[in-house]
């Protein structure tokens, strides 16, 4: 397979060279070139010798309104012409507390207070070191222990894999990080025959109260990816879940972060996955799609009990974590155009009637007899493939390619996590496409 061009003949050489790719195997670009991507539009991405992919994933779950938004473009060439940065201790900026002021009145109830970083893995950081540090500030020193659930991915950084089930990234690091403890997933995938969803949920939460009752005297936080666990093969699970959890924090005194990098912004069908569950977490993580999949940027929102914990005379009671890029403008300002869209165009009720289409265009996998547990919550589908391929997912981002279609399976467990620009049509042509290529690895 080859993806060279004309156009731009070394491309592919000069990349193996100099770039070091993430998540990837080096040596796998041997045989399994890279796919050179020179614009895109909408839903596609378009490579060196013109041929179009359709991005079934938004580029790692971050694009939300199409590659090349005219809307969230203009903002960010306005905010070029005034301000490309400036640091945020000791100064701040329009675009920041605007965007600070925006989010308070969308999230939970109760969450006042926004701390900038530039991703998802320092999101998790800071609300993992703000959690044990309010402890230690609030006379309670020992509380320096997280918990999360089997199977949970929080990202890559040293903190985020303590918490993060998923071997392919911990194990490597173990001796490294400060293993900590996990709970039974309450992925519906695992249930009893007959059991539903929220019985399976609610037996799941069993375990996490019997884990707090032991622990929680050394506990400083509990941390979930609300309704879907993403690296876990989009494992899904019933609000019941969540609900029940805040009442066992809050009992047990035990902070709850809700990691929402992945699955908030609309993504579950409401803005914040738990506002399904009617709860408001210690901590909200926000990433990913919050500029729209343009500029690198996350926030950490929690209560004012919190924020009060480190507001002192003290320096070193201050939560002292900091970045050069904190609160960028230029990415705020895409931030704050992201949320314009949200507004002006009712995308959470278009997103619905999105998810109905998709969901009957998809009937013929749903039926495939080599398909099991196809799901969806809000713009989130998912299903497993019996394949006798070990190398299942390798292929079928190949004959993806071939098929325009830029898929990137876990394991057996094919995933659509489209931008919301979608169309019916581009969905047809998704499903009709996924189909194909199914039959040809089955």
């Amino acid at each position: 397979m080859s993806h060279s061009s004309p156009n731009n003949p070394d491309i592919l050489s000069r990349s193996l060279s100099a770039v070091w790719h993430p998540c990837s195997q080096m040596k796998h670009y041997e045989s399994f070139p890279l796919v050179p991507i020179t614009r895109g539009q909408g839903v596609w991405l378009y490579d060196f010798d013109g041929k179009r992919y359709l991005d079934t994933v938004s580029s790692w779950w971050v694009n939300l309104f199409g590659h090349c938004n005219p809307r969230i473009n203009a903002a960010i060439a306005d905010q070029l012409g005034k301000l490309e940065h400036v640091m945020l201790a000791g100064f701040t900026h329009e675009p920041v507390v605007r965007l600070s002021e925006r989010l308070r009145e969308l999230a939970p109830a109760g969450l006042g207070h926004c701390f900038y970083g530039s991703d998802g893995a320092s999101a998790t950081e800071i609300a993992l070191k703000m959690s044990a540090h309010y402890w230690r500030n609030s006379g309670s020193p020992g509380k320096t222990q997280f918990i999360s659930l089997q199977n949970s991915y929080h990202g890559e950084t040293l903190g985020a894999l303590s918490v993060t089930d998923v071997a392919l990234f911990r194990d490597a690091y173990g001796a490294l990080i400060a293993q900590q403890a996990t709970v039974p997933s309450p992925d519906w995938r695992d249930a009893e025959a007959g059991e539903c969803a929220e019985a399976y949920a609610l037996r799941c939460a069993e375990a996490l109260e019997e884990h707090l009752q032991r622990h929680h005297e050394r506990l400083a936080a509990f941390i979930v990816e609300p309704l879907v666990q993403g690296a876990a093969g989009m494992a899904m699970y019933h609000p019941a879940y969540l609900k029940r959890a805040r009442e066992l924090c809050s009992r047990y005194g035990v902070h709850l972060i809700a990691d929402e990098i992945a699955v908030g912004m609309g993504r579950t069908g409401t803005l914040f996955a738990c506002e399904q569950a009617g709860i408001t977490p210690d901590f909200l993580l926000i990433s990913k799609g919050i500029t729209g999949g343009y500029l690198p940027l996350s926030i950490v929102m929690t209560a004012d009990e919190i924020y009060r914990a480190f507001y002192a005379d003290e320096t070193a009671r201050g939560f002292l974590h900091s970045h050069s890029y904190t609160g960028n403008p230029l990415a705020c300002r895409a931030a704050l155009a992201t949320l314009d869209i949200f507004e002006q165009d009712d995308v959470l009720n278009a997103n619905r009637a999105k998810s109905a289409a998709l969901n009957r265009i998809a009937q013929p996998l749903r039926d495939h007899p080599r398909i099991r547990d196809f799901r969806n919550t809000g713009m989130i589908w998912a299903f497993e493939v019996d394949t006798p391929h070990a190398d299942f997912a390798r292929r079928c981002f190949a004959l993806g390619l071939q098929n325009e279609l830029l898929l990137r399976p876990m394991g057996n467990t094919v995933y659509f996590m489209p931008p919301y620009v979608i169309t019916e049509d581009e969905m047809q042509l998704l499903v009709e496409r996924t189909l194909k290529i199914v039959k040809a690895l089955t």
